[in-house]
């Protein structure tokens, strides 16, 4: 199963304040973890709302709309995409993430069989091969 960690923003993150070396040192050293244990997939921290845009769809109307963004506990501040057995193992790996003050959201992703007889073969098909085109590019880079 994938999941998706969500590290939700604080006021620090918001303002662009850097993660010091000693959290960078033992983030290195937990990626590097996850990383031998063939957990992690993709990690990175996102730079503040203030850098970003959002997109508001309604009908055919599409409004840009820049950032920052309130309420800070609703905002990401970075992600890892984790692959693991179970949702109870991303928790136990989770646990062990050198954070001290923080929010950290798991949340799974869907698999192709989680959308039943509506994903049609075409559409499986489909999907098979963007996967493959995208395994291809990432290799190549």
């Amino acid at each position: 199963m994938r999941v998706m960690v969500l590290v939700k923003a604080n006021k620090d993150s918001e303002a662009g304040v850097m993660p010091d070396e000693k959290l960078l040192t033992d983030m290195g050293k937990f990626n590097e973890e996850l990383v031998k244990a063939g957990v992690m997939l993709a990690g990175e921290g996102l730079h503040p709302t203030s850098k970003g845009v959002r997109i508001r769809f309604s009908g055919s109307k599409r409004t840009v709309i820049d950032g920052p963004f309130a309420e800070t506990k609703e905002l990401v501040a970075g992600f890892w995409l984790w692959q693991v057995k179970s949702l109870e193992e991303a928790i136990e790996w989770l646990k062990r993430a050198p954070f001290d003050e923080t929010e950290v959201e798991i949340r799974p992703l869907f698999e192709t069989a989680d959308f039943g007889a509506e994903l049609t073969p075409e559409l499986r098909e489909q999907e098979e091969r963007l996967r493959a085109q995208i395994a291809k590019k990432q290799s190549a880079s």
